[in-house]
């Protein structure tokens, strides 16, 4: 016997919507999961939040209002969302379930890092920050920092350019080579004047940073502003890096640096110890 799975209603809504949408673009277009759906929908706040309404999440996902409508109560009713007025932000619900990714539990990256993060912001009295590569970009896991401290625009969760910052240099130093590939055919961003624009003087650097363990940001992120980072390296490979971050005029890069790739060591041991 032969069984036929029955569309569930938002399926089926789904897949008109998608056909319509291939019908008027001239085109046949599959349906889109629901589910990818919904991500796209909490993918908006990331760089468009922290509240959003209906036809902001509509636009910035490009689907009709009703369907954004519909996907943000669903969202509100598991608790991803929540409803403020007219607006809606991100819920408590995906906080926890951030937390519970493995970097973040208390024997993950973050958790076994801690510790030496606390050291290294009462050792420099700078900003200090735990950053992992993904991709192109530097996703920043945590930050320490002081009421005298330097201002820095930085979030955890955040992002920046790997090839302009301490931090992706370090960790790019000790990637593969299909890694620091795709930086160089991504482009170098430029966010001033001080950042790489030459790809054979950036590789140089980085084959500089892997003899030396450390790496500079010399006003390439952001004018002013400098860092020095060193790669949390397990079996030849970087899988986070650590970093120090203060204003240009104030900042000894050579002792910061033996700082800095003490407490980079001492994570890595920490990591390979935890198994």
């Amino acid at each position: 016997m032969t069984v036929t799975a029955v569309p569930s209603p938002m399926e089926t809504e789904d897949r008109r919507a998608a056909e319509s949408t291939g019908a008027r673009e001239g085109k046949a277009s599959p349906a889109t999961p629901s589910i990818t759906k919904a991500l796209q929908v909490l993918e908006a706040f990331r760089d468009s939040g922290p509240a959003l309404g209906v036809s902001d999440v509509a636009r910035l996902v490009g689907m009709p209002k009703s369907t954004a409508f519909r996907l943000l109560n669903h969202l509100a009713e598991s608790g991803y969302v929540e409803r403020t007025g007219r607006l809606y932000i991100l819920g408590s619900r995906l906080f926890e379930l951030g937390n519970a990714v493995q970097m973040c539990r208390p024997d993950g990256l973050r958790g076994l890092a801690l510790p030496y993060l606390g050291e290294l912001y009462a050792g420099t009295g700078k900003v200090v920050h735990l950053a992992v590569l993904d991709g192109t970009d530097v996703v920043y896991l945590e930050k320490l920092h002081g009421l005298k401290a330097v201002a820095v625009d930085t979030v955890v969760g955040g992002r920046t350019p790997a090839a302009c910052s301490a931090l992706g240099k370090a960790m790019l130093a000790f990637s593969d080579r299909r890694t620091i590939g795709g930086v160089l055919d991504a482009g170098l961003v430029r966010r001033t004047a001080y950042s790489h624009s030459d790809p054979a003087r950036f590789l140089a650097e980085l084959r500089w940073v892997s003899m030396e363990r450390i790496a500079h940001d010399r006003e390439e992120n952001r004018l002013g502003l400098v860092c020095t980072a060193a790669p949390i390296v397990m079996n030849g490979r970087a899988v986070g890096a650590v970093s120090v971050s203060g204003a240009a005029t104030r900042f000894d890069a050579p002792q910061v640096a033996e700082q800095v790739r003490r407490a980079a060591d001492a994570i890595s041991h920490g990591l390979r110890q935890a198994g």
